[in-house]
């Protein structure tokens, strides 16, 4: 009998210490302590195991080895949820639930990154564990699920009730099965999701249990016949039951709020400790159900939100050559249409030749792209095993797509360009450069626009922007247009002329002289009447300007069309000089700011230009040279960076105060 009330102590005291772990996050008791108490209760019941209890915590280690996994079908069946991958999405959404029911609230929690399971206990007893399958039929992973810790083997509750929610595995628990498996030899798992669908279809369970799974519950089955009446009442009643509830799920009463959690978790979400891949939106009054109704597939009372893909695999149509307004040939690929970031992407940039040979691109290849910097999509790599058999290799063009004009590539570059200035792709990028809002910023004479003023004849040169209001009859009866359009973008083109010079040397389009570049330049020689006079040594003396920039500069500047372009812009009135517009403060001056989390007061751009207009730097990333972190709500990675390398952190009214000085 001692041996009994010692494993019934244990049992206990194991069960209560695993409660404290998994469902209250506050452990009493170190690792070291819980593993030597149920190393105690194994030995005790292999001496008795007549002693032995289903609800055991050693069963959490698993050893059933199955021969297969049989059929369940679901008595209830496993609905997928509609998605939604934008705000106008989501907007739709919320109004089609509002017309039926407009007095509802929702509940909004995040979409865990593993598989679905489903949990039925009878008479307190967990009975049966089972996976989605295809949503009428699944499998039996009952044994499995007993080796989750996160998942009680009895609850206090005597009638049936089925739970449901998502297996996953921990970041934590990733890197350390891959670690093992590295050990081993074996290949890795290529993420958390992959490695629980891996581990939960082990066909021996101790397997299982060494990979540390765990489960949240998101939804409580036929919730009615448990008193319940919304789906947060349905949650609280889980965590009642013992059940692991992700603590990070919130009530919203209008779409807008639903919006603010999506943007807070779209920022928090790698600093999680499980991966998740979006948010999950539930009306929360249960009663309204019915009324709001079901397709074939999905309930109409919620929605997951999808956060746009990093990297997803579409197919290479064709490829085809751009040119741009240096005259450098860019290959480019026309996609399959895909959504990528909440937008639809149907073309990724190949840059050059080089790229497409070393990434072995071919038209009709199936490719992983995503978008760099989150905004230009690109060609990651080939998904190999997807390639047709007759499949052609890349070969790069000899002569220009528009002008047939022979190509040339410089020994030691990886472009081919175009070297006819005639060339009319070249000579309308030049202009839709130049009217850019970066360059001289003139609204109202877009891309469409000037490609059909060239094709018309009107224009032909940078300078014809200037002769446009010399067409004023011609232009008013344009199909489109009217006068009251171009009255505003001839009063646009002539505000252009008062533009400083940094904007106009931008949109002069010379090669490698980028926004940046031209400001570095115009704030150093102020006077564009001097650029014909600079010499080599004049420019790289400047900080940031390099040899290329340099000799690219020198070359423009000595060429007779620049010169007569530069002459008879200053004809028209275009301002020729600098203007600094930064007043040189201490706090600032020469300092290296970065910005990270939500403003209040400001939007980046002003903090940024308040920044830079003192006389500061402002980077995207933190490192030793970074001299201030300024932090808004929610602020992530960057701030834990800066408070790794000790760099100073200041809130948003502390930058105030330096502003007001």
């Amino acid at each position: 009998m001692e041996a009994k009330k010692r494993i019934d102590q244990l049992i206990e005291l194991l069960n209560k210490y695993s409660y404290e772990y998994y469902q209250l996050n506050r452990p009493s008791v170190s690792d070291q302590e819980f593993d030597a108490l149920l190393h105690e209760l194994i030995h005790l019941e292999e001496l008795h195991p007549e002693y032995s209890s289903p609800d055991s915590p050693t069963v959490r280690v698993g050893g059933t080895v199955l021969d297969k996994f049989e059929k369940v079908t679901h008595r209830l069946p496993m609905m997928s949820l509609s998605n939604a991958f934008n705000e106008d999405d989501l907007r739709s959404f919320d109004e089609k639930i509002r017309k039926t029911t407009p007095n509802i609230s929702y509940n909004v929690e995040l979409k865990i990154d593993g598989l679905a399971g489903s949990l039925i206990y009878s008479a307190g007893e967990l009975t049966l564990g089972a996976t989605r399958g295809n949503g009428a039929v699944g499998e039996n992973i009952t044994n499995n699920a007993k080796t989750i810790r996160s998942i009680p083997l009895s609850i206090n509750h005597l009638f049936d009730v089925e739970f449901r929610g998502e297996i996953y595995m921990s970041k934590q628990s990733f890197l350390k099965a891959n670690k093992e498996r590295e050990s081993k030899g074996l290949d890795l798992f290529k993420n958390p999701r992959n490695a629980a669908a891996g581990s939960v279809r082990q066909l021996d369970s101790s397997v299982v249990a060494k990979r540390q799974l765990d489960m949240f519950i998101y939804s409580v089955m036929e919730p009615e016949l448990h008193g319940l009446t919304s789906h947060k009442e349905a949650l609280d009643f889980a965590k009642s039951m013992g059940f692991n509830i992700n603590p990070h799920s919130k009530q919203c009463k209008t779409i807008e709020e639903v919006l603010k959690y999506i943007e807070e978790y779209t920022e928090k979400r790698h600093h999680l400790d499980y991966e998740i891949d979006g948010i999950v939106i539930k009306v929360n009054e249960l009663e309204v159900y019915d009324q709001i109704g079901y397709t074939a597939k999905s309930p109409k009372w919620a929605i997951a939100y999808k956060f746009p893909a990093e990297e997803v695999v579409t197919q290479i149509h064709n490829i085809t050559f751009q040119v741009g307004r240096t005259g450098q040939i860019t290959p480019v690929a026309n996609l399959a249409p895909v959504i990528i970031q909440g937008s639809t992407v149907s073309r990724a940039t190949l840059h050059n030749e080089d790229f497409v040979v070393d990434k072995d691109i071919r038209e009709n290849d199936f490719v992983v792209i995503r978008k760099a910097g989150d905004i230009i999509p690109e060609v990651v790599r080939v998904v190999e095993d997807r390639r047709a058999s007759n499949s052609i290799p890349f070969q790069m063009i000899q002569e220009c797509p528009v002008c047939g004009h022979p190509l040339d590539r410089k020994e030691g570059e990886a472009d081919y360009y175009c070297h006819n200035d005639y060339c009319d792709a070249k000579l309308i990028e030049q202009l839709i450069h130049f009217s850019s809002r970066k360059a001289m910023n003139i609204e109202g004479l877009g891309d469409r626009i000037i490609e059909q003023f060239y094709n018309d004849g009107l224009l032909k040169s940078i300078s014809d922007i200037y002769r446009l209001k010399n067409h004023y009859k011609d232009l008013i009866v344009k199909e489109g247009f009217g006068t009251k359009s171009i009255d505003k973008l001839l009063e646009n083109i002539e505000r252009s002329k008062e533009n400083n010079l940094e904007k106009l040397l931008f949109g002069l389009g010379i090669r490698h002289v980028g926004e940046k570049v031209s400001k570095v330049i115009a704030n150093t020689y102020r006077n564009l009447e001097d650029y014909t006079s600079l010499q080599f040594d004049d420019l790289v003396t400047i900080d940031e300007i390099g040899t290329v920039i340099a000799e690219s500069v020198l070359a423009y500047f000595k060429d007779e069309d620049s010169i007569q372009l530069i002459e008879e812009l200053r004809d028209f009135g275009l301002n020729t000089q600098y203007t600094s517009s930064v007043v040189e403060k201490a706090a600032f001056s020469g300092k290296t700011f970065v910005l990270t989390g939500k403003l209040e007061v400001y939007t980046r751009t002003e903090a940024k230009n308040l920044i830079e207009n003192l006389g500061g730097k402002v980077s995207g990333s933190v490192s030793q040279k970074t001299d201030y972190v300024v932090a808004g709500s929610d602020a992530g990675s960057k701030l834990t960076k800066a408070e790794q390398l000790g760099v100073t952190v200041i809130s948003e009214e502390e930058f105030k105060n330096l502003l007001d000085g």
